[in-house]
């Protein structure tokens, strides 16, 4: 088991460094942060009131699947970092700074990640349609992060299981 700990913890490593060596790409360097930006939990209330105004009878359902898909991300997310309690990289590696700072001092999981997940599967289930861009928004939120500093690859992937679980999870008591 130690050995396969090691293995993902090297490739980890070995991916984290490769993304966040990109610096210097101006489009990466000006872009990157308001994805990121973008993935922040204070923007998701503004999606039931978009949907409201332009397809009003979907905007309830996608609300309280919302609320009840967070109500369990949040938790979870929260519990995960406090027990695993992973340093970022950008405290646990040489020649490594962040370039945001982070809301929180642990990495594993991805919280913005976990959270954009969830709006990709309630997306994808009230407006199949935006699947692919919402997936697209998602992943390169999960990359921004990497690429600022403050999460490895592994933290990302951690957090789309626990927001595809939570919004599967909310669908299936909603709908």
């Amino acid at each position: 088991m130690r050995t396969l700990v090691n293995s993902v913890t090297r490739w980890d490593i070995i991916f984290f460094t490769r993304i966040f060596r990109l610096d210097g790409k101006r489009l990466l360097s000006s872009g990157i942060p308001w994805i990121s930006h973008s993935g922040n939990g204070y923007y998701y209330p503004l999606l039931p009131l978009l949907i409201y105004l332009t397809v009003p009878e979907k905007a309830l359902p996608f609300l309280l699947a919302g609320l009840v898909a967070y109500g369990f991300e949040l938790p979870l997310y929260k519990l995960l970092k406090s027990l695993i309690k992973r340093d970022r990289p950008c405290e646990s590696l040489e020649n490594v700074h962040k370039r945001i700072t982070p809301s929180d001092r642990f990495s594993f999981p991805s919280g913005h990640t976990a959270a954009a997940f969830v709006i990709v599967v309630l997306l994808g289930h009230f407006f199949p349609w935006l699947t692919l861009p919402a997936i697209l928004w998602a992943s390169l939120v999960g990359f921004s992060r990497i690429y600022l500093g403050v999460h490895y690859p592994t933290d990302i992937l951690a957090g789309m299981a626990v927001g595809v679980l939570c919004g599967l999870s909310s669908l299936a008591i909603i709908v």
